[in-house]
């Protein structure tokens, strides 16, 4: 699967409406056949930064999101509520869902 976890700043004015702003733009990711998860976070120490982590079947439904109406709708609406490009970690992982964090196993 791809793996991606991105850092998004966003202006304070519109920190508390993060996730009304991209909702469309969740739901629309969320309904892609080859999306796995799409989910925002928002930090505890820092009101203004979420993190979005997403995962993504493979290398063709990465493209298929990234080549979607709604990807190039959010391209334009949402980099006008942000301080600063988002950043990014993108990686290929031999998996298609959550592993169990053994070192923190519930009995």
């Amino acid at each position: 699967m791809i793996f991606i976890t991105a850092k998004f700043r966003v202006r304070p004015e519109h920190a508390d409406r993060w996730p009304e702003i991209t909702a469309d733009f969740t739901e629309a990711t969320r309904r892609e056949p080859g999306c796995l998860w799409f989910d925002w976070s928002r930090s505890l120490t820092d009101p203004t930064e979420y993190v979005l982590v997403e995962a993504f079947r493979d290398d063709e439904a990465g493209a298929a999101h990234v080549q979607s109406a709604h990807f190039r709708a959010a391209q334009q609406t949402l980099p006008p509520h942000l301080v600063e490009t988002p950043r990014i970690v993108n990686a290929n992982v031999p998996q298609d869902d959550w592993s169990f964090l053994g070192e923190m196993a519930v009995h």
